[in-house]
Order: structure tokens, then C-alpha cells, then sequence
């Protein structure tokens, strides 16, 4: 309510910098721009991510032992189309609409996926969640790729998309190994 970014991962976050004497100044981005930001330098530290290889080569990853898993949300009522389905594939057919954020991965199958030229067209790609809640409320897609908290109105359902730790980012060109250790250590 108050423009505070909050939630377990950010207080796990600020409690590990305040035990290495820093404080954190969160910048709230879309994740394809924050990753961007991070690679540039101009970002020190992303929370929230998932470890890919491709995201070696600018930042240094730490483990953040958070498993937050990535869900399907769907409009209230619509739930009971997705059946007993616990994975993406599952459910898939070819009238799905998924919104998704440009530039995330929300999980492996997610990924193999994105391999596949149909499933890519049944995606809707957009920069900031909050406009996807939007197309989800308005019935343009059936289901979104990311939480924001609109309890009530968008309900998860029990396709899980990943289930790994989530970790901390850190940009290789603003970010020593040595304050990268000092991160593992205090948190």
C-alpha cells in the first residue's frame, strides 16, 4: 500500500546486506529490462531469479534456499478447467492463451517448451505483470505465468511450472567475487 517492495524474499535480502553493513535501494523493473541492467552494471543485485547457464557469463548466482514455486493463475471459476494437471504440458491445447513477461523463464518445462514454435504463438508477451493481471481479468488470456496477489478475482491452480530454490544475482561488472561471499556468508 505504502510503494514498499515486501515479502519473504525481500526481507531475506535486506536482512543478509544489513549483516555486511549495506542497505538495499530497490529499483522495481520488468525482468527483461532488469536483466539487461544487470549485465550492463548499472544493477548490482536481482533477487528472485532462477539459476540458467545463460546468465552465468554476467552474473554471479547465490542460493537463496527460497522455493517460491511459479504457478498457473487463472480468472476465478475457471480453476476446474484445469483439472488435476500438475504440469504445463498437461494442460496445454491449442486455444490456451498464456500471458507471460518478456525475458522470464519460469521454470525447465517451461523452457523446453519455448522450443516449440506452437506453444510460442499461444504466448502473449508483455514487460510489466501488472498489465497481464489486467488481460486476465478482461478474459484476453486464460491464464498468467506470474503471481501479483489479486486474491479472489485470480486463483492459482495446481500446475506448478518450476519448483527449484530461487537465488540472488549479482552483476559481474559491479559486484566483486569477495562482496559475493560476504552475501554467502551473512545470509
Amino acid at each position: 500500500a505504502d510503494g514498499r517492495i515486501v515479502g519473504l524474499q525481500a526481507e531475506f535480502t535486506e536482512k543478509a546486506l544489513e549483516r555486511m553493513g549495506c542497505r538495499p535501494v530497490w529499483v522495481e523493473l520488468p525482468w527483461a529490462r532488469a536483466l539487461l541492467e544487470l549485465q550492463a552494471g548499472r544493477l548490482d543485485v536481482l533477487p528472485g531469479a532462477l539459476r540458467r547457464p545463460e546468465r552465468e557469463r554476467y552474473a554471479q548466482w547465490v542460493e537463496q534456499h527460497l522455493v517460491v514455486p511459479n504457478r498457473l493463475y487463472v480468472r476465478a471459476g475457471q480453476r476446474e478447467r484445469f483439472g488435476t494437471a500438475t504440469r504445463l504440458h498437461e494442460v496445454l491445447r491449442p486455444d490456451l492463451r498464456l500471458g507471460v513477461q518478456i525475458g522470464v523463464v519460469y521454470g525447465a518445462d517451461y523452457a523446453e517448451l519455448l522450443d516449440d514454435a506452437a506453444f510460442r504463438a499461444q504466448l502473449t508477451q508483455l514487460p510489466v505483470r501488472t498489465k497481464l493481471w489486467q488481460m486476465l481479468d478482461l478474459g484476453r488470456v486464460d491464464g498468467v505465468l506470474a503471481e501479483l496477489g489479486l486474491a479472489g478475482c485470480i486463483v492459482p491452480t495446481d500446475v506448478v511450472l518450476s519448483d527449484e530454490a530461487g537465488g540472488i544475482l549479482f552483476s559481474r561488472r559491479s559486484v566483486d567475487a569477495a562482496t559475493v561471499q560476504r552475501y554467502r556468508d551473512a545470509s
